[in-house]
């Protein structure tokens, strides 16, 4: 399987998704690592089976399990820290003065650049709607120099990932 095989599986309807999912996979701004490290946290945060195991296929390889590992890590710790911080932003009370108390060793040493954990982490955030995480991780990014470009494709990444794993969601759904 593949991302071919991803955007054949695709209802008619989702035209634009496979002509984004096609597009979005050469996307010059960003690097080889971060634009197939996008695709890969953004298909782990869909949580849908079939875009997790054909955009690994896709893009696995072009990873190192160094790579591979930091952003299934980045996909994980944050869907861990965008349920806490959007709490903390959301709920009025003194949340989000008080310590977290969570473990997010990985953040310091994610086994990548910065940079890239970043985007990625952005990615996750972008997909799980956490504004406070997006928000922070922009800043990160835009500190050490990454362009609104490399950001806005991450983002765009993660939105045409998400809805593709959403329109075969719905689908699988209707076929049920």
């Amino acid at each position: 399987m593949s991302l071919e095989a991803l955007r054949n599986r695709l209802p008619d309807y989702a035209k634009d998704q496979k002509l984004n999912l096609g597009s979005l996979s050469t996307e010059p701004v960003l690097t080889e690592q971060q634009r197939a490290g996008t695709f890969v946290v953004s298909a782990l945060a869909s949580r849908n089976p079939e875009v997790i195991r054909d955009i690994l296929a896709e893009f696995g390889p072009k990873l190192s399990p160094e790579a591979l590992n930091a952003a299934k890590a980045a996909a994980s710790i944050m869907g861990m820290n965008n349920i806490y911080y959007r709490f903390t932003h959301l709920v009025v009370g003194d949340y989000n003065t008080m310590p977290a108390k969570l473990r997010m060793n990985v953040m310091a040493k994610p086994g990548v650049e910065k940079v890239d954990f970043e985007l990625w982490s952005l990615a996750v955030s972008a997909i799980n709607g956490c504004g406070m995480c997006m928000e922070a991780h922009e800043k990160t990014l835009l500190t050490h120099s990454v362009s609104k470009e490399a950001i806005q494709a991450a983002v765009r990444i993660a939105a045409v990932v998400h809805a593709t794993a959403a329109t075969l969601d719905g689908e699988a759904a209707l076929a049920a």
